[in-house]
């Protein structure tokens, strides 16, 4: 302010000046904020008008192109030519054919084919295209391609013809034998009442995008068709561009891109030589792609950082499917005029402003300027922003005493809170004792401390010593309960203790460290729990060696700040002490679930332990990779957390999950083999055959004589059981003639005479009562799959919902028929078992869902639960694709399928050598089972080798060729 006006006093009302400043502001901005909606808005509406325009012109071409093609097709088909069964008749149409193909511009050739297989076309002759391939002489502006059958014979030969239609040669091609029976085109039009449309495709002769209309004769014994060349939409999408950056596809009903502005982009090499319509997604328009399935209007969308205006437009084909128009243009290309108009606009308010602040201010400022600022500096206060000090000066003398209170208020609370809001912040405990340490002698202004931490046992540990600084490395003496060092007594009686050492040192306590080697003034302020228990004590030292003594004491005037900042570090101290208790909590838990899963079952051994290993140094790589799809992945403390517990629980529901199915080593073990309950009935059998024997000898038959037939019956039973026997081991695949023994030998019958409806469980005796009884004795089948072989699934065995799970879930919870059982082709589970199995990742995300997991952990079923999905997505339990995946989770499928290929405690496998595993692995990212990405950096990385060397036998590392491992996995597809 001006000293000549530093005794002026100025009334309120002056403010009004603010006041007609902020109304003239606000009306600009608003009327600015109005007229730029108001007129994006009809820019967006006229555009979606152009757009409609551009697809109803769009339409009508396709109509043209189709209709007119329609039309000729359909006098084709009521023309002499469609009934000529000879070539020399056909050739007299040439004429008629001539002018046809002249009456479409588009149109690039007219063939017809008969029943019997005849084939005759006519096309333009284009030699830029067909020079290579014909040979045709000079002059050639029309090609005929014949085709001509006489039973097995086939003649195939090309015609050429000047523009005047004279033969100028003929040639013969063995290799000719194209046979129009079998295209798309003649089955379409015969089962076609009128003119049939194929799909567009490429045509084989002139590389050309098209499609094909035919139509059948009326006695159905031949079809002619038309081929249409569609370049000419796609030149006129290019020239309907609607702004530069505009995008615009004609798209067929599989996706296809039919017509484009780059023509160049429309065709794609798909084999060796064979040439296939484009995706949309191939385009690498993300927009289209977008668009592309929705439904027909107008649409707004989001692709590549930038905001489209869209459109799609269904154009109805005659004879055959619609095709989709789609468009898009960028917002920000729309919108150019628009926000030309409001930066001129905003120029001009800007302008009118500059004019009339300055005025307003010099009138305002000189009275408002203090009561302004002291406002500003309350809204600081209150924000919680203390970057500057209050320096407020006013004329009013009530303005100045409450602008100063202000800044004395101002400075102490953000003393405090800086101290609050760093303890807060800070998650690590040794940070955190430093910090609480640093920021505690800086605002008490003391040269020096030193945090103690209480113990179990009443004792005092120093955690961590500052002077001037510098932290001190010197290790320091800790006190006891009862020492009378100001420490414990601090602890002792729970409140500050104020100690000033004249002459005295503190060497009886820290005669180590020579910068405490000198009288001192100390507090030593207890840092006690929300329960009033000290978890420790803070001491801050100041040396005394100036002599100025008690002016220089620490505490008198800041004791109670520094107290209230202890309560806020006690606090922090002991929430960090909790967090970590119940992180070791977590962590063992975690280690104790994974441990008896792996104890559990002698198959699994320790992957449960191994799993979190191998994904911790993938991640690791990932993180470290400079380059490739992967450069820039990260994880923060945080994700490391997430992914830690989540491949420590990846298969935590396993618990849920049989041993008997896990451990099923044969087809007919359950909790016992049951194959010795088929062994006993071949022995009845055994025994049947001997008593029979005997009794017949007892009846006065030839014991010799019956002999032979009594060895034949035994040995057979005896081979019969046999190949049950091998059957049940499971080791061959089960070949349909196998199956069939089997039930030869199950048609076997056996006598019981002791029911099977005593002396059962309840459950069991509930599944046979779906069957009567039958009388005693009776002959029952030697193997069979009985009603009571059958459980059902109840409610709680069916798939979870609101899971999004897709899986094939069997009708039965299981079948243990026996003959269902060994008739398993492969292995020994059946399809129940098999997904009884498998359920254990069901189980595992419907487990880790119910957690309560804390914000940061909460993509810990996602990650857990994602290691049987499959990239392509075939997997399970989701059918998730790799674009539904999150890379964490992608990284534990890699790492969980390397561990059980390699692992070396499974008692019914050895682990696989190390090149055996890579080179399976290295098949599934080829196969998109596995990330291509990852498993790239797997290998590349030498994480595999690290995990193997760690973890394997020396007999299972081997050399490993990574340029034939790695030869057609993808790179490049992102992360």
């Amino acid at each position: 302010m001006p000293p000549a006006l530093q005794n002026v006093r100025y009334p309120l009302h002056i403010h009004i000046a603010w006041l007609f400043l902020a109304l003239i502001v606000t009306f600009s901005s608003i009327s600015i904020i109005y007229h730029d909606r108001q007129a994006s808005r009809m820019i967006l509406s006229d555009s979606q008008l152009l757009f409609s325009r551009i697809g109803e012109q769009t339409a009508q071409r396709v109509t043209a192109l189709y209709d007119g093609s329609g039309t000729v097709v359909r006098l084709l088909a009521h023309h002499d030519f469609a009934g000529a069964t000879t070539l020399a008749q056909r050739l007299r149409c040439l004429p008629y054919l001539a002018q046809a193909l002249a009456s479409q511009p588009a149109q690039s050739a007219i063939y017809a084919g008969n029943s019997h297989g005849d084939f005759f076309l006519l096309r333009r002759y284009d030699p830029a295209t067909m020079t290579s391939r014909f040979q045709a002489p000079p002059q050639t502006a029309f090609l005929v391609q014949s085709i001509e059958r006489d039973g097995e014979a086939v003649r195939g030969r090309y015609l050429f013809f000047d523009s005047a239609l004279r033969q100028l040669a003929e040639r013969d091609d063995p290799a000719y034998r194209f046979d129009a029976r079998q295209r798309p085109w003649y089955a379409a039009a015969l089962r076609a009442k009128d003119v049939a449309a194929t799909a567009p495709y490429v045509f084989f002769t002139t590389r050309e995008v098209g499609t094909t209309v035919a139509m059948r004769t009326a006695d159905s014994q031949a079809v002619v068709a038309v081929d249409i060349t569609l370049d000419a939409l796609s030149v006129a999408l290019a020239r309907d561009q609607v702004t530069p950056g505009a995008e615009l596809a004609l798209l067929d009903a599989s996706g296809q891109v039919v017509a484009y502005r780059d023509p160049g982009r429309l065709i794609k090499l798909n084999g060796p030589d064979q040439l296939v319509l484009n995706q949309v997604s191939g385009l690498g328009v993300p927009v289209l792609s977008r668009l592309a399935d929705e439904p027909a209007g107008t649409r707004r969308a989001k692709a590549g950082g930038r905001a489209w205006q869209g459109y799609v437009a269904q154009l109805p084909v005659t004879g055959g499917e619609d095709l989709r128009l789609v468009m898009a243009a960028p917002e920000d290309e729309l919108l150019a005029e628009a926000r030309t108009l409001r930066r001129q606009t905003m120029l001009i308010a800007l302008a009118l402003a500059a004019v009339m602040v300055p005025l307003a201010i010099l009138l305002s400022r000189l009275a408002s300027s203090p009561i302004v600022a002291l406002t500003q500096e309350a809204r600081e206060i209150q924000a919680l922003r203390f970057a500057s000090p209050l320096k407020v000066h006013s004329f009013i003398s009530e303005i100045d005493e409450l602008a100063k209170s202000m800044g004395g208020m101002k400075s102490t609370i953000h003393q405090f809170l800086h101290i609050g809001s760093a303890l807060a912040s800070e998650h690590n405990f040794e940070r955190l004792l430093a910090r609480i340490l640093r920021e505690t002698i800086g605002l008490a202004g003391a040269e020096g401390g030193v945090v103690y931490l209480r113990q179990a046992d009443g004792s005092l540990t120093p955690a961590q010593a500052r002077w001037r600084e510098h932290t001190l490395e010197t290790a320091l003496p800790a006190l006891g309960a009862a020492d009378e060092h100001p420490v414990a007594q601090a602890a002792r009686e729970g409140h500050s203790i104020h100690v000033t050492h004249g002459l005295a040192n503190l060497s009886e306590w820290y005669g180590a460290l020579t910068e405490f080697e000198a009288p001192m003034t100390l507090i030593a302020i207890p840092l006690t729990d929300r329960h009033g228990v000290p978890v420790g004590v803070l001491l801050l030292l100041e040396d005394d060696r100036d002599g100025l003594g008690d002016k220089r004491k620490v505490g008198r005037e800041l004791v109670a700040l520094v107290e209230a900042v202890s309560g806020s570090a006690a606090a922090a101290l002991q929430t960090q002490r909790l967090l970590a208790e119940q992180k070791a909590l977590l962590e063992a838990f975690i280690q104790l679930v994974a441990g008896a899963i792996d104890a559990k079952s002698p198959y699994t051994g320790g992957h449960c332990q191994r799993v979190p290993v191998l994904t911790r140094m993938l991640a690791e790589a990932a993180v470290k990779a400079d380059s490739g799809p992967l450069r820039d992945f990260t994880l923060n403390d945080e994700q490391w957390e997430a992914l830690h517990i989540a491949a420590w629980l990846h298969d935590c529901g396993k618990v849920t999950t049989p041993e008997y199915v896990v451990d099923k080593a044969t087809k007919l073990e359950t909790l016992y083999d049951r194959i010795h309950e088929v062994r006993m009935r071949f022995e009845v059998l055994k025994r049947d055959a001997e008593l029979n024997y005997w009794r017949a000898v007892a009846g006065g038959a030839d014991a010799a004589a019956l002999r032979p037939a009594l060895n034949a019956e035994l040995a057979a039973l005896d081979d019969d059981f046999a190949f049950v026997a091998a059957c049940n081991e499971g080791s061959e695949e089960m070949g349909q003639d196998k199956v069939e023994r089997l039930h030869t030998i199950a048609a076997r019958t056996w006598r019981r005479t002791l029911s099977d409806r005593i002396g059962i469980s309840h459950e069991e005796r509930q599944r046979k009562a779906a069957v009567p009884e039958p009388e005693l004795p009776v002959y029952e089948p030697l193997l069979a799959d009985r009603p009571d072989h059958l459980f059902h699934r109840s409610v709680r065995d069916r798939l979870p919902e609101g899971h999004g799970f897709d899986m094939a879930v069997p009708e039965h919870l299981y079948n243990r028929g026996e003959l269902y059982n060994l008739s398993v082709r492969r292995g020994t589970l059946t399809a129940e078992e098999r997904y009884k199995i498998n359920e254990h990742i069901v189980q595992t995300i419907v487990m880790l869902e119910k957690l309560p997991f804390p914000r940061h952990l909460t993509q810990v079923p996602e990650l857990a639960g994602g290691h049987h999905e499959k990239m392509d997505g075939t997997g399970y339990p989701r059918r998730l694709t790799r674009e539904q995946m999150s890379i964490p989770a992608r990284m534990m499928a890699i790492a969980d399928i390397f561990e059980a290929l390699t692992a070396i405690d499974r008692p019914y496998k050895e682990g696989k050598k190390l090149s055996e595993a890579v080179a399976i692995m290295a098949r599934m990212a080829r196969d998109a089972h596995v990330d291509a990405d990852l498993f790239r950096l797997f290998i590349e990385s030498g994480v595999y080798r690290d995990y193997a060397d760690a973890h394997l036998r020396p007999a299972q590392i081997d050399e490993v060729d990574e340029a034939a491992v790695l030869a057609g996995v993808g790179e490049g597809e992102g992360g």
